[in-house]
C-alpha cells in the first residue's frame, strides 16, 4: 500500500440522532503507520465517528472513505483488514472461549495462531470458561484478542482498556506498540485513561460536541504547551509579566507558575532572564493539555 496515500478519508461528515447532532461537518485523514489518540468527553461524538469509519453508521451529510471505498459500500475484503473493539461488544455467550476463538478465526485466512496462543497466555485467559461466564475485563481480553489475531491493517479500538486492570492496561499498551512495529499498520485508539493513551500514540485528535477542535502529531502537540516555574533571585517579582499567551498563572512568595501556549522555548528562557529570575520549563501530560484545548 502506498502509504501517502490515507486509508481513513472524511469530507464535512454529518450525523444527527434527532436533535442531537453527533458530527458536525467533520474532516479528517487517516494515514497508514500511526497510533492515533482519539479524544473527547461523553457525547463528544468519538464513537460515532469510528462507527462512520467502519460502515456501521452512514453519514447524512458528507463522504467516508474507507482503504478507498465508500464506507455504506465495504464488502468482505475491506472488512478483512479491519480489527474494531468497542466496550459494549457483544459475543457469542454460550460457547467457551475456545470454541468462539476457533469459530472466528474461520472467517480470516491470514489468522495468525502463534500470536492468538502469546496473548491467550500473555493475558491469562481460560480457553475452557464459557463466553457469558467471564468477568468484564475478561471479556475485554477476549475481544481484543478476536481484533487482533488476524493481523488486522486498521485496528479501531473504543474504550478498549475501560475494564482492564493495571497490569493488563500496561500489557496491552506493550502489546500495541509492538503491533505498529509491522509497516502499514494503524492503529486509532479512543480512551479516558489519557495516562496510558500518552504512552503509546503519536497523533491527536480531539473533538467536542461533534467537531475537531485539533488534529496534529503528538510531538507537535506537546511543543505547543509549555509550563514554566520562575522565581525571583533576592527580589519580589514585577506585577506585570512580560510573557505571552499564558493561559494560567499562579503567584506566591517571589514565584510564579505559568501555563503558555504557541510561545517558543528559547523566547520564554529570554524573557524570563530579563528578569533577573530562575526558570524551569517542562512539557505538560496529555490530560493537561486536553482540558486547555477543550475549555
Amino acid at each position: 500500500m502506498n502509504s501517502q496515500v490515507p486509508i481513513v478519508q472524511m469530507r464535512k461528515v454529518c450525523k444527527r440522532f434527532g436533535k442531537i447532532k453527533a458530527l458536525d461537518e467533520v474532516d479528517l485523514e487517516i494515514s497508514c503507520g500511526r497510533i492515533i489518540g482519539l479524544l473527547g468527553a461523553n457525547g463528544a461524538g468519538k464513537s460515532t465517528l469510528l462507527r462512520h469509519i467502519i460502515g456501521l453508521y452512514l453519514a447524512d451529510a458528507g463522504e467516508c472513505v474507507t482503504f478507498g471505498c465508500e464506507a455504506g459500500k465495504l464488502g468482505p475484503g475491506e472488512f478483512a483488514r479491519m480489527g474494531y473493539v468497542h466496550q459494549e461488544g457483544e459475543l457469542l455467550e454460550w460457547m467457551t472461549v475456545k470454541q468462539l476463538v476457533r469459530y472466528v478465526s474461520t472467517y480470516y485466512e491470514n489468522w495468525n495462531r502463534e500470536l492468538e496462543e502469546k496473548y491467550i497466555a500473555d493475558f491469562e485467559i481460560s480457553t475452557d470458561t464459557r463466553v457469558g461466564s467471564l468477568s468484564p475485563g475478561q471479556r475485554q481480553r477476549l475481544a481484543i484478542l478476536l481484533a487482533i489475531s488476524f493481523e488486522p491493517e486498521l485496528l479501531i479500538l473504543d474504550e478498549p482498556a475501560a475494564a482492564l486492570d493495571p497490569v493488563a492496561r500496561a500489557r496491552f499498551l506493550d502489546l500495541l506498540l509492538q503491533i505498529i512495529q509491522t509497516e502499514n499498520r494503524t492503529i486509532i485508539i479512543s480512551s479516558h485513561i489519557l495516562s496510558d493513551v500518552e504512552k503509546v500514540i503519536d497523533h491527536t485528535v480531539i473533538m467536542k460536541q461533534g467537531r475537531i477542535l485539533l488534529d496534529c502529531g503528538f510531538d507537535e502537540l506537546r511543543e505547543r504547551f509549555c509550563r514554566v516555574r520562575i522565581s525571583a533571585l533576592g527580589k519580589e517579582l514585577p506585577a506585570e509579566l512580560p510573557f505571552e499567551n499564558v493561559v494560567q498563572c499562579q503567584r506566591s512568595n517571589g514565584q510564579a507558575v505559568l501555563t503558555v501556549r504557541d510561545c517558543q522555548r528559547e523566547k520564554l528562557q529570554e524573557q524570563a532572564q530579563s528578569l533577573d529570575c530562575w526558570v524551569e520549563m517542562e512539557t505538560l501530560p496529555l490530560e493537561e493539555i486536553y482540558r486547555i484545548v477543550v475549555s
